[in-house]
């Protein structure tokens, strides 16, 4: 039998191998894992074919995000990386006793969607088949600007964007969810928290492609953005939205210094359109130095 890593008894596993994990780092993979993860639980031992079926945690990463990719390998110490046939991005994959055991420790007590439901069928999984006794945490319902799970979630589903015109001028950050998963689980929970934190509405809307509605939280005041930008220099964003969110914040300054001007300066429209000219998919140029202060797995 595998080495059990000091988990039998152990109420929700704040320790790994007798360190304390970075609360940090833990709550900042949730988010990454609840945007753009999947948790696999086999329903079988073994395969039709005879082979062993291993529980897997799965996380994808856009092409540009590679380097975010490897520095969470390298400081999981598991997975291996490898490239998705037809989409432009990479897949982490840990399925080893060792990664997914810790990948449970740092998910236990700090997801806050419907995915803690397959978190809890990994534990189930582990506790029959190692003889631990593992207890499932409930949905972390702290206020979400007291740890880094909203960053997370934000790496995977939001955007930074500048609207301009003549007439007027918007910066928005949008994040978006279907509202109601594949498993008939509805998102409004977790929206509408996010919602009340960032002092906005929640808007429903119907999806044009699939035809499902899907919920909304954007911003577009100045008030609300700052919100953001408070919560996002205490728990940074550490993805290529990482230059996006900081070329929008210059670009919500400039604006901010013209708001109470009724006909401003042709000089701010050519520079927040060079901005925005060098945002999201118009990038080139990514500078990955941030990533040097990028969390550690002990506290």
């Amino acid at each position: 039998m595998p080495k059990l890593s000091g988990y039998k008894n152990q109420k929700y596993m704040h320790t790994h191998n007798n360190y304390k994990i970075n609360k940090n780092f833990a709550s900042y993979l949730a988010g990454l894992i609840e945007g753009d993860g999947s948790i696999i639980v086999p329903k079988t031992e073994r395969s039709p074919k005879g082979r062993l079926n291993y529980p897997a945690i799965k996380i994808a990463f856009d092409l540009r995000d590679f380097p975010l990719a490897q520095m969470i390998q390298k400081t999981l110490g598991h997975g291996s990386l490898s490239r998705m046939k037809g989409i432009n991005a990479y897949l982490l994959t840990i399925n080893n006793y060792e990664g997914v055991l810790l990948l449970i420790h740092l998910l236990n007590g700090n997801m806050r969607t419907h995915k803690i439901e397959y978190l809890y069928s990994l534990i189930d999984f582990y506790n029959k088949k190692y003889d631990l006794n593992i207890l499932k945490a409930p949905l972390d319902e702290s206020p979400l600007d007291s740890n880094s799970w909203l960053s997370g979630f934000i790496e995977a589903d939001g955007s930074f964007s500048l609207f301009i015109n003549k007439k007027s001028i918007r910066l928005r950050f949008s994040l978006t969810q279907t509202k109601v998963t594949e498993n008939n689980i509805s998102n409004e929970k977790v929206m509408n928290s996010l919602a009340k934190f960032l002092n906005v509405k929640m808007y429903a809307v119907e999806n044009k492609k699939s035809k499902n509605l899907e919920l909304t939280v954007k911003t577009q005041s100045i008030i609300n953005n700052k919100i953001l930008i408070e919560y996002l220099k205490l728990y940074p964003l550490w993805s290529g939205k990482y230059l996006n969110f900081k070329d929008w914040e210059k670009a919500l300054e400039i604006f901010i210094s013209v708001s109470g001007m009724k006909n401003k300066p042709e000089k701010i429209y050519k520079d927040l359109f060079e901005i925005k000219n060098g945002m999201n998919n118009n990038r080139t140029i990514y500078n990955w130095d941030h990533l040097l202060d990028f969390y550690s797995l002990k506290e």
